[in-house]
């Protein structure tokens, strides 16, 4: 059956917001600086607002704000849920279907991701151009509602080139080096093994996460324009190609070192839509 809006959840934000916004971000894992570099007009925790799931996992503050980057309304996801946490893909994609009745066009999309391809560095920031997705389960499987969206939904250009092209002048202007690539997504929570790098390698992903996939999905089935960004905060293999011991806290740590590049490109890239 398709998922009814939640009415309850729109008129809370719409009370304790008081204004809308177009532009939304998700930030994943150790990534919520980004919050840092807008006017916070206000703030809801998930706890409150009906129907949206909490996050389990340390590194997602678990709130929704309402902002200004220069004159554009933001509604940041400061925190995800994940499938591997025991969330349904109903769950896991809650806060975008949230977004997308608020009136959200314009997705933009944060992960925490391991290094694949050759040369990538802890600390790299990557463009996702397409992604793989190997979850268990669709977040579209059921009934479908042709008011939101259609039962096959096109997913050629899942990722806007318009924004794309919009990130790459802001890193450009600021002075550092967007990597452009491809996304697996599955469901985890275990880190992959050196097999599972090097599958992954080999059907042409350059970054693996356990996020994002799902909420994409949903958010071109309601006609969003979306635009990812992964923060490598863990690789594959080293520099002699052995395998690299992975653990949450590198990768917070890393995602950390990483954020100050990361806000700078939303920023740009959100302050462009003004133009």
């Amino acid at each position: 059956m398709s998922i009814m809006r939640n009415e309850a959840a729109l008129r809370l934000l719409d009370e304790r917001f008081g204004m809308r916004a177009k532009v939304g971000v998700v930030l994943g894992s150790g990534l919520g600086g980004f919050a840092d570099e807008m006017e916070v007009l206000g703030s809801i925790g998930y706890d409150e607002v009906p129907g949206l799931p909490r996050s389990t996992v340390s590194g997602h503050a678990g709130r929704l704000l309402l902002g200004k980057v220069g004159d554009t309304a933001v509604v940041v996801m400061q925190g995800r849920v994940h499938y591997y946490e025991g969330y349904s893909m109903k769950d896991v994609t809650a806060g975008v279907r949230l977004l997308a009745d608020w009136g959200v066009e314009e997705l933009i999309v944060t992960n925490a991701a391991g290094g694949v391809s050759e040369g990538m560095s802890v600390g790299d920031l990557m463009l996702i151009s397409d992604h793989i997705n190997l979850f268990p389960e669709n977040p579209l499987r059921g009934g479908n509602d042709e008011s939101e969206g259609p039962r096959f939904p096109d997913m050629s250009m899942a990722y806007d080139k318009c924004l794309r092209e919009r990130a790459k002048e802001v890193a450009r202007c600021e002075g550092f080096e967007l990597r452009e690539g491809v996304y697996l997504g599955w469901s985890g929570p275990s880190f992959e093994t050196p097999a599972e790098y090097r599958m992954a390698r080999v059907i042409g992903a350059d970054a693996v996460g356990m996020s994002t996939v799902p909420e994409v999905i949903v958010a071109r089935h309601r006609g969003m324009r979306v635009l990812g960004l992964s923060t490598i905060t863990n690789c594959a293999f080293g520099s002699g190609g052995e395998a690299q011991v992975n653990s949450h806290e590198d990768v917070q740590r890393a995602a950390a070192e990483a954020a100050g590049r990361l806000a700078s490109v939303i920023k740009g890239v959100v302050e462009k839509n003004e133009g």
